[in-house]
C-alpha cells in the first residue's frame, strides 16, 4: 500500500473521478439491508475527500446517484434521498474546514425539493473553498450529458450564434456539464466491476482506469493514495510512442 510520502506532488492528476460501487454487496455480507451499506459508505466519502484536499487534487467527482438508480425499489430511493440530505447537512462543516468547494452536475431538478435546498445551501456556503472542488454527480448519466449538450449546441447553431463547420471537440466539451473543469485523468472504481456505467462518457476518453476489488464502504485514504501512486507509475502517451515522449 502506497504511503502519502511516496506520492510525487508535482505529478498529481488535476481531476479524479470515482465510481463508488459495492454498498449493497457490502451490506449483504454483513447481513444488513442495502441502505446499511449506503450509510456505512459515508466514512469512505469523507476520507476520500479529505485525502484529495490534503494532496491538493483540484477536482474530485463522485458518481453519487445515476439516472438508472431511479429504477431501484422505491423504498431504497427514498432512503437514499433522505440519507443524501442528512449527509450534506452533516458534512458541510468538514468541507469548510478542509477548504473544499462543493458543486453538482446532473438532472438536479429531478431531486426532491429537500435535497435541492440542502445542496444549494451547501454549494453557497462552500463557494470560497480553494483546495479542492468536490463535484457530486446526482441523477447523472453520460448519455444525458451528451444529449443536453447537443440540444443546446444545436439551438445555438439554429439561432445563428455558431456555424456548424465551427464545431470542434472543444466546442462540444464547452456545452457539457463539466465545461468548467478538466477531463478526469484518473477514474477509480471499487467492487471490481470492469465498466464505466454511463459515467462521463465523453470526458473519460483518455482517462487512466484504476479498478479495485474493495467494496466502497471499505475504501480509505490509504487506498486513494495507492490509486494516485499507481497513476503516477503509468505512461500517458495519448496515441504517441514512448520514444516520442522521451524526445519531447
Amino acid at each position: 500500500m502506497a504511503a502519502r510520502s511516496e506520492i510525487d506532488l508535482q505529478k498529481l492528476p488535476a481531476h479524479v473521478a470515482v465510481i463508488m460501487d459495492g454498498n449493497g454487496r457490502w451490506a449483504k455480507k454483513k447481513g444488513g439491508l442495502r441502505i446499511f451499506g449506503h450509510q456505512s459508505a459515508i466514512t469512505a466519502v469523507r476520507e476520500t475527500v479529505e485525502a484529495a484536499a490534503e494532496l491538493g487534487i483540484r477536482f474530485l467527482t463522485l458518481y453519487a446517484f445515476s439516472t438508472e438508480n431511479w429504477a431501484r425499489p422505491a423504498h431504497e430511493v427514498t432512503a437514499l434521498m433522505q440519507l443524501l440530505v442528512h449527509t450534506i447537512r452533516q458534512e458541510t462543516p468538514t468541507l469548510l474546514k478542509n477548504g473544499v468547494k462543493l458543486q453538482a452536475i446532473g438532472q438536479l431538478d429531478s431531486l426532491p425539493a429537500s435535497c435541492q435546498r440542502e445542496l444549494a445551501e451547501a454549494i453557497e456556503l462552500t463557494q470560497k473553498g480553494e483546495r479542492t472542488t468536490l463535484v457530486l454527480a446526482l441523477s447523472y448519466s453520460g448519455r444525458w450529458d451528451l444529449v443536453q449538450a447537443t440540444r443546446r449546441l444545436g439551438a445555438d447553431v439554429a439561432a445563428g450564434k455558431l456555424r456548424a463547420d465551427e464545431v470542434t471537440e472543444h466546442t462540444i466539451a464547452s456545452y457539457l456539464s463539466t465545461a468548467a473543469m478538466p477531463d478526469p485523468e484518473l477514474l477509480i472504481r471499487t467492487s471490481g466491476e470492469q465498466r464505466i456505467s454511463n459515467f462521463l462518457l465523453w470526458q473519460l476518453a483518455y482517462t487512466e482506469l484504476y479498478i479495485t476489488d474493495l467494496l466502497w464502504p471499505d475504501f480509505r485514504r490509504e487506498h486513494f493514495y495507492e490509486a494516485i501512486r499507481e497513476y503516477q507509475r503509468r505512461e500517458r502517451r495519448f496515441g504517441k510512442t514512448s520514444e516520442q515522449l522521451t524526445v519531447s
